[in-house]
């Protein structure tokens, strides 16, 4: 989930209470003996053995690549959305309601008949506008029209150096594939993927009225301008990196460093006015995309941009578009065997388009309002052991922990739901096109962002949906957000005891927090900005620390040949050890004068540490693992267990695990940060 790089970092589920729960009743112990494979070798595979029953008992169907405890409660989630979307969906509503938007939306998405009759209808005369550009100046319309998605993208968002005003940013992008990795790398699956993403441009270009020559052509095209970007790009590592990702400058500025470009055109038509300076998160690939406008000839351009609005549009289109698309992202990429049913997809468009409006009648209908007192209070607990471990670490001065801990006590927490929901009055759905929609959707969420430039930031902005099955730390702002949707079993169960709910939810809180403090986060002060607060001594010990992260994640073989990114998933992986340190803390904490006791064979230490385990339990796809390798910040969910409880002392205790065990790291090479 990213709202754009280091901003919101989303994370692991968070839930609600733990610690709170009434003591008089009788608590069960959250874990079910089911979910376990007590054949595997605790040692040798800890997470075969806490989640092994799970996946047996949950194996990957069709319609997913990969299928977890995250898509479990999601799909409850969703049949709970398509309830009260579909009931709405049946009935007749005034013009202008939002009844009637998430209505007329739904409607449209189910219309297979309609779809089908349109065919390429609802993008024709965009796609004939396109094909009539001459020159730049062409370009750079079908730039705003197509809303960042060709050459590079803008957004407006917190000023990281001064994080209580909204600025406007550039960034690059432009490329099909996401990463560049896909265009250079040579090994035999990389290029697999490449081919086949030619094979599926030339198929969609025909789709659009093409001949075989043509189209092949047109794919030519759209492979050599995305090669020079990609060329260009910054990998997903480099953008983890906050200052190398920060380039301020005023517009004359802008206009010396990347010239024969309009920048002022390019604003007016934004509909921005008055933008003085600008950040530009990277230079060169905004630069290369410039002499790419300026020098490609305008009929390769016109491919290129002609792809984009196809790439867009396709899911929204016609059963060949749809299913043409489906072919290439959903099996090639991700393994799917099938999409998901139409249903599914339709709830997940008016969930995106009118995600805060779902969301309002899903926390009235689903979510208790004593769940976010009680939450609050548990947030408390995690902060308190945080604090704890901070002043207790060995490796940290007193004026960094001091700091510390300002920034710790200074924490935002967002539980449950907005206090104020968004208003969709300006937003419209007719009854025309399911593509016309999407248009206006975009065009409305483009207009409330761009409208943000040169205003202060509103601290009180959710940036997830109250039903999204997920939480997030925003360094910007220092806040963690705990929506509703996650706060429920298997993150929280509110008749288990304290060993259960530290463990699963308790982590996931920790996580968060440790966000603020892990290679990223550590660098914004208790502000939101950018801002170094770390005596050098102390950075480096840090740095120290966290490479004995890298290096034990690199050496993590995911796949034959495919190694594992320690850089990349540094910070999630961080989090991961914080949150269970922490959790473990804050649960020793909440039960030092009534220690628990021994339940179905397990003590409550070891229960701990398979509720946490049993968070990640999941099947995957080798395709999708391959994806998230290359691009997601989050390691696999193995190596969320596997790869982070053997770096916990608390766990060879609980378990009895010695240096025979496979999974043993001798005490001085285990990572030992917050």
């Amino acid at each position: 989930m990213n709202v754009k790089q280091i901003l919101p970092v989303a994370v692991i589920a968070m839930t609600t209470l733990a610690g709170c729960a009434n003591k008089e009743a009788k608590m069960t112990s959250g874990i079910k003996l089911e979910n376990l494979d007590t054949t595997a070798v605790r040692g040798a595979d800890f997470y075969q053995y806490a989640c092994g029953g799970w996946m047996a008992a949950h194996p990957l169907t069709d319609e997913y690549s990969r299928f977890g405890s995250f898509d479990y409660l999601a799909e409850t989630n969703r049949e709970q959305l398509n309830g009260l979307i579909g009931e709405i969906a049946a009935g007749e509503h005034a013009q202008g309601t939002v009844a009637q938007k998430i209505a007329d939306l739904y409607n449209l998405a189910m219309d297979t008949v309609k779809l089908n009759a349109e065919g390429m209808a609802p993008i024709k005369a965009d796609f004939e506008k396109l094909a009539g550009i001459k020159d730049a100046a062409g370009v750079l319309e079908a730039m705003i029209d197509l809303q960042g998605s060709a050459y590079f993208q803008f957004y407006v968002g917190a000023d990281i150096m001064d994080s209580k005003n909204n600025i406007f940013q550039l960034y690059q992008g432009g490329i099909g594939l996401g990463e560049k990795e896909y265009y250079l790398e040579d090994d035999e699956a990389t290029k697999n993927i490449r081919e086949e993403y030619k094979k599926h441009i030339v198929k969609m270009f025909q789709l659009a009225g093409m001949d075989e020559a043509q189209a092949t052509k047109n794919m030519e095209a759209v492979m050599e301008i995305e090669t020079r970007l990609a060329k260009v790009s910054f990998n997903a590592v480099e953008q983890r990196n906050p200052a190398a990702n920060y380039h301020m400058m005023t517009l004359d500025e802008l206009k010396k460093e990347i010239p024969a470009f309009d920048w002022d055109a390019y604003l007016t038509k934004l509909g921005l006015q008055g933008v003085t300076s600008l950040n530009v998160s990277q230079v060169e690939p905004v630069k290369e995309a410039v002499a790419i406008i300026n020098t490609v000839p305008m009929d390769k351009q016109v491919a290129y941009l002609q792809w984009k609005l196809i790439d867009s549009a396709a899911s929204y289109l016609s059963a060949d578009f749809d299913e043409q698309n489906f072919a290439f992202y959903g099996k090639v990429m991700s393994g799917k065997k099938e999409q998901q049913p139409r249903w599914k997809r339709a709830v997940g468009t008016v969930n995106g388009v009118l995600g805060e409006a779902v969301g309002q009648m899903y926390v009235e209908k689903y979510f208790p309002a004593a769940a976010k007192e009680r939450m609050t209070q548990l947030v408390k607990n995690l902060q308190v052991a945080l604090g704890e471990r901070i002043q207790n670490l060995e490796w940290m001065g007193d004026s960094t922990k001091a700091k510390a801990m300002e920034k710790l006590n200074s924490f935002y927490v967002k539980v449950g739901y907005p206090d104020k929901w968004k208003d969709y009055t300006n937003l419209n759905i007719e009854k025309d096109s399911y593509w016309a929609n999407i248009k206006r959707a975009s065009d409305f969420t483009m207009k409330e962002m761009l409208d943000k430039a040169g205003k202060p930031v509103d601290i009180d902005e959710w940036h997830m949906t109250p039903q999204t099955v997920n939480a997030y730390y925003n360094p910007t702002t220092n806040e963690i957000c705990f929506p509703a949707g996650i706060l429920q079993y298997p993150f929280f169960d509110m008749n288990a005891d304290d060993a259960f709910n530290y463990g699963a939810i308790g982590v996931v809180i920790g996580h968060e927090m440790t966000h603020g403090f892990d290679d990223q986060g550590r660098q914004f002060d208790k502000e939101g900005n950018l801002k170094d607060w770390w005596t050098a001594e102390d950075a480096e010990r840090f740095n120290t620390r966290a490479q004995v992260m890298v290096d034990f994640f690199n050496n993590i073989e995911v796949l034959p040949g495919l190694m594992a990114n320690g850089q990349l998933t540094l910070g999630e992986n961080i989090a991961d050890h914080g949150g269970l340190q922490v959790a473990y803390q804050a649960f020793k904490n909440a039960t030092k004068d009534a220690p628990l006791a021994e339940v179905d064979g397990f003590t409550p230490e070891q229960r701990f540490f398979l509720a946490y385990s049993g968070v990640w339990a999941g099947n995957i796809r080798d395709e999708q693992a391959r994806v998230y390798t290359k691009s997601d910040p989050h390691s696999l969910g193995r190596w969320r267990v596997n790869g982070a409880l053997p770096h916990i002392n608390a766990w060879y205790d609980a378990f009895g695990i010695t240096e025979n065990d496979p999974l043993y790291i001798a005490p001085e090479k285990r990572v030992s940060i917050w």
